[in-house]
């Protein structure tokens, strides 16, 4: 017996147990931790099991498969787009854009979504379609367009620009760089992506410019 505890002092209390969204938190930071760590394709839920300190019974009791518990801690962790930058002129909207959309790639959810677009099959990639199409697709193409329909707008930009194939541009180019070349985006890069290409492919013609 322990001689430096009274015999009627209550014994020291052990971890509490988390339940509910405390415990389904720990869960999701968990994948993205392991995510970051070990990829898409040596994640297990034993691994992320371990790092959230549960049991593998409570992840299953929640998510049937280690594709929903991913699909729903990228949704949860992606970040949120905001609204378009006006910084005057679409050459600077786009290239602000532009770096903010590569921080995004570069945080922790956007290295784990990374992690699961290069190495998943095709398969499971269909049950992240909706996730990246929602999380990541849709907010960049939307303000993509309200950048280029402001440019519009003030007459820097042709109407036909005002495209969904030209709103692709950007952010197919730096998926593409990132998935297929395995290269990063440097900010010069961004510029020289933005004055070679985009602001070519924005600029008013001169027909236009003697039709208007």
């Amino acid at each position: 017996m322990d001689s430096s505890r009274r015999p009627d002092s209550p014994a020291p209390a052990g971890p509490s147990r988390r339940r509910g969204a405390v415990l389904e938190h720990a869960i999701l930071e968990a994948v993205l931790a392991q995510l970051g760590s070990v990829g898409w394709s040596a994640l297990t839920m034993e691994g992320i099991a371990a790092e959230a300190h549960t049991g593998k019974a409570a992840i299953y009791r929640r998510w049937p498969s280690k594709e929903d518990l991913v699909a729903d801690a990228l949704r949860v962790a992606l970040p949120m787009f905001h609204g378009a930058p006006d910084l005057g002129g679409v050459r600077d909207d786009l290239l602000s854009l532009c770096l903010r959309m590569r921080e995004v790639m570069y945080s922790r959810s956007g290295m784990a979504l990374r992690s699961v677009i290069h190495e998943c099959d095709a398969a499971a990639a269909d049950r992240f379609h909706s996730v990246i199409d929602e999380g990541v697709v849709e907010p960049g193409a939307r303000l993509i367009k309200e950048v280029i329909s402001r440019g519009v707008e003030r007459g820097e930009v042709r109407p036909e620009a005002l495209d969904d194939y030209v709103c692709d541009v950007i952010p197919a180019l730096m998926m593409y760089r990132s998935k297929m070349c395995a290269s990063e985006w440097t900010e010069g890069e961004l510029t020289r992506m933005i004055d070679r290409v985009m602001v070519p492919l924005l600029r008013p013609t001169d027909a236009w410019r003697q039709r208007s």
